[in-house]
Parts: C-alpha cells; structure tokens; sequence
C-alpha cells in the first residue's frame, strides 16, 4: 500500500492535522497495521516537499505547533493517477515456503512434515480470518475475504506440493 498516496486520499475530504491523518488511517485501513506518527510525519513532509500538500493553517497545541495539511491540485491529480493504475501482480515466484522445501530435500531433512506444518498455520490463520469476517463490518469482510482467497491458493499449492514431493526430491537430489 501507497502510504503517502492514501494520506493524499484522505485529505481530499478536507484539511487536517496530522493526528487526525493518523486516526483516519487506522481506522479505516490499518487495524491489523497501524501507522506510527513517525511515519505520517515523514510522510507528510515529503509530500509537502514534492508540492502535492500545503500547510493550510498552523495552530499552537500543548507541544509543537499543529499543521493543518491540505491535498493541492497536483496532490489531486496524482491521486488520481494511482487510482488509475493497476496494481503488479503479485506472481511469487521467489518464495520462502518453496526455498525451504527444496533446502529440506537437499539436506535430506523432512520436506513434508514441513510442508504439514505451513498446512497448519495456513488453517489457523483461515480460522482467525472467518472468525474476523462474521463480526466485521463490510470493509473488514472484504479485507478477510481477500486475505483468504490468498489462504486458500496457498494450501491447494502446498497439497500440491505434497503429491509431488517424491519427484521434487528427485530431480534436487539428482
């Protein structure tokens, strides 16, 4: 996810602070992920620099001054230039679970009982995403639906995986 990008979105409803930026975020986007103010800030800042926000107003606060953000036109059109681009898809032909399993099999380790265990985890978190979903509200079923689909590609690869374990294991082992 585009922070900078998704910060410059949320402005596009009004100016704000932000820790309101922040709370925005959270709430709608980052409930598994929150943003450190840190990196709103820096984000922020960056933006500002590039001409994609002004700073609409400054208030004193107990602390530092409080700036008041505002998207520009160019914040705008960039928005929506992201919007409008379609994301990479994401292939995973480098991945982890895959290097483990060959490693496994190179040195002569269990590659199933690896392969058994991902099994495991990958229905564990199934189970903690559809427990999620039926209390969630409708982004939050949408954001467990997505991550599930994803669940579910993996296990058919590693049942896959499995049928196919014996002959992995003889073309790594030569």
């Amino acid at each position: 996810m585009s922070i900078g990008h998704t910060l410059l979105g949320l402005l596009e409803s009004g100016p704000r602070h932000g820790y309101d930026l922040k709370r925005a975020f959270d709430d709608t986007f980052g409930q598994d992920r929150p943003l450190h103010y840190g990196q709103v800030y820096s984000t922020m800042s960056r933006l500002l620099k590039n001409g994609l926000v002004e700073v609409d107003g400054i208030e004193p606060g107990e602390g530092p001054e409080r700036k008041r953000y505002a998207i520009t036109d160019a914040g705008v059109t960039d928005v929506e230039r992201w919007l409008a681009a379609p994301e990479k898809p994401e292939p995973y032909l480098r991945s982890a679970l895959y290097t483990k399993i060959v490693l496994a099999l190179l040195t002569h380790r269990d590659a199933a009982g690896i392969l058994d265990t991902q099994r495991a985890e990958h229905l564990r978190m199934m189970r903690i995403l559809t427990d999620r979903k039926r209390t969630g509200d409708l982004a939050d079923q949408l954001v467990c639906d997505h991550a599930l689909f994803h669940l579910e590609a993996d296990l058919r690869w590693l049942e896959l995986a499995a049928a196919r374990l014996d002959r992995l294991a003889g073309t790594v082992n030569g």
